[in-house]
């Protein structure tokens, strides 16, 4: 272990990308105290701050793989930062959100409201980014309420297709709000 310690982040960063777990627990030490008082620099908030900087090396192990990675503590600043932006436009839209609704009803508005038009809009960005067959296929399942048959002929293509194309986007779905802390809360909040 005391090997590891020794190395330098270009080393590290090719033993994280084999997989080595030492490596990335000796990345986690190194940085995480810094990462977390940059995030707190933007955010002031400390919780937030741990946040963002767990999503972050869990993104860094979760693809691990595949990434590109220059300097090592340039890519983690820069990640921080991309990470505080997106959690601060979230927030934002979420008090656009809250002014919105409020402005068009006179009763107060409770959070489950807020959290679940949120939610939707969230969602319903994911679902814009999908492909476009994709996209038709989720929007004929969920929004217009077809079966997959009535999809299949409405399209013009396969239920096989239909069927792959709607489980592809679910998936997608799933994932995006899984990586973003939402699908855990999600489950707490409306299903349980």
């Amino acid at each position: 272990m005391s090997r590891i310690k020794k190395l330098s982040d270009a080393e590290l960063t090719e033993l994280l990308k084999a997989g080595e777990e030492a490596a990335f627990t000796e990345i986690f030490n190194r940085y995480w105290k810094r990462l977390i008082a940059v995030a707190f620099n933007y955010t002031r908030d400390q919780n937030d701050a741990k946040e963002i900087v767990q999503s972050i090396f869990i993104s860094l192990w979760d693809r691990r793989e595949v990434l590109i990675i220059q300097t090592l503590d340039n890519y983690l600043a820069k990640a921080v930062k991309f990470a505080v932006l997106k959690s601060l436009q979230r927030e934002k839209r979420r008090t656009e959100i809250k002014c919105s609704i409020q402005e068009q009803e006179t009763i107060p508005v409770s959070d489950d409201v807020i959290e679940a038009k949120f939610l939707q809009e969230y969602i319903n960005g994911i679902v814009d980014e999908l492909p476009e067959k994709c996209r038709l296929v989720f929007k004929y399942s969920r929004n217009s309420g077809l079966s997959i048959p009535q999809i299949s002929e409405e399209m013009n293509i396969a239920e096989k297709t239909v069927e792959a194309h709607l489980t592809k986007a679910l998936k997608t779905i799933r994932l995006r709000l899984f990586k973003y802390g939402l699908f855990l809360y999600i489950i707490l909040k409306f299903l349980a």
